[in-house]
């Protein structure tokens, strides 16, 4: 018996050691990390854990646009090849939306048109609108606009030539670890850490910004200080009052927060909304900007956000992933799971798909296989459908 007490109390003395080392070398976020994903019964982040953080409402208003139903609607069935990719990667919501109006809607079980997912990295095209709408509302010059001027922190050395479009393209040479995997990576640090504001603040310029493309989610938690300070309002309510309401949401969203104390957005991530919800940011950029005959964003800055800045990074935008898939102009949001909202703008096509996994991408491709699936699948579908239409 003493024996095991022994164990038992050097077992409690070891984790209790490893907890105090954790504080005092700040990697306390690791215990958050433990708790949300491997108490849960998962190993990395998933779509539903955004009850497991402070979150800050995106309120809806009071009358929303419902989107149409194609005389169509859910009248030709998938192919194989979608239902088993579909099956095997867990998609919860796959949507085709063809003129304006869903063609085909497909929800798993448990899962509905108002079921709530984590967006991951779709937020970064929503916190790039946002940037579109305070150059619009005259709270940032252009996207040429210095950072420096909204943060004191970056107005010193190279740090004085980063730019809000720098941030937004993805150039701004700073030194951020974007590593998924890496539990001591900033990329974790900021997902499960408590103060992103003092990470962000601590990046430095490393490399000459504005010359290269490189993907740093880093840049978007400062876009997103830089949104907050210009504008002088939460990230969520300006996403209210610019998106949610002018768009007709149906549903309130959720933003995840770092902290209920520091109460910062991560602009990078993280916003839970539904399917139908997320296709109107697409249906927005599709028509330059205009929603119900409104101009919520300038066309100027949709045409330049959806077009690649350097020659030889074809694949990124402002905020916006591209491809020139089967020879046509395509943009879209995606996020780390598979969560796509692709637009095929000289189509007319928007194409959603929510999920728990995707194909990992190999060294040197830009986009997953399931995202060229899930367009083919989408055309067959519609060729399919025109054959049969009477």
């Amino acid at each position: 018996m003493k024996l095991l007490l022994k164990i038992i109390g050097g077992f409690l003395a070891t984790i209790l050691l490893i907890v105090v080392l954790l504080f005092l070398f700040d990697y306390d976020y690791l215990l958050k990390g433990i708790q949300v994903v491997y108490f849960q019964g998962h190993k990395t982040a998933y779509i539903d854990d955004y009850t497991e953080f402070e979150n800050r409402v995106i309120e809806s208003g009071e009358n929303f646009d419902e989107w149409p139903l194609s005389p169509d609607y859910n009248k030709t069935t998938p192919a194989g090849r979608l239902q088993k990719t579909n099956e095997e990667l867990g998609t919860v919501a796959f949507l085709i939306i063809k003129n304006d109006s869903i063609w085909y809607e497909k929800y798993a079980p448990n899962y509905g048109i108002d079921s709530k997912t984590n967006s991951f990295s779709m937020a970064k095209s929503i916190t790039v609108a946002l940037l579109g709408k305070a150059i619009k509302d005259a709270y940032i010059k252009s996207l040429n606009q210095p950072v420096g001027d909204f943060l004191p922190e970056f107005n010193k050395d190279k740090q004085a030539a980063l730019t809000v479009g720098d941030l937004a393209s993805m150039s701004s040479g700073l030194n951020w670890d974007e590593d998924y995997y890496n539990p001591f990576s900033q990329t974790a640090k900021a997902y499960f850490g408590d103060d992103i504001r003092k990470e962000a603040l601590n990046l430095k310029v490393i490399e000459e910004p504005g010359n290269a493309f490189k993907y740093l989610s880093g840049n978007t938690i400062l876009l997103g200080m830089v949104i907050e300070k210009a504008t002088g309002q939460e990230l969520s309510t300006y996403l209210s009052d610019s998106f949610w309401k002018p768009l007709g949401m149906k549903e309130n969203a959720f933003w995840q927060l770092d902290s209920e104390e520091s109460g910062m957005e991560k602009a990078y991530c993280c916003i839970a909304s539904n399917a139908r919800d997320f296709a109107r940011f697409g249906k927005l950029f599709k028509d330059n900007g205009k929603w119900n005959g409104e101009q919520l964003l300038d066309s100027e800055f949709v045409e330049t956000a959806t077009k690649a800045r350097f020659e030889d990074s074809p694949q990124y935008g402002y905020g916006f992933w591209l491809s020139d898939y089967k020879g046509k102009e395509i943009f879209y949001m995606r996020g780390i799971l598979g969560q796509y909202v692709i637009v095929v703008p000289e189509d007319d096509l928007i194409i959603v798909r929510l999920g728990h996994e995707l194909i990992p991408r190999k060294e040197g491709e830009n986009h997953a296989k399931d995202f060229f699936i899930y367009i083919d699948e989408a055309y067959k579908m519609l060729a399919n459908g025109s054959k049969t239409a009477p």
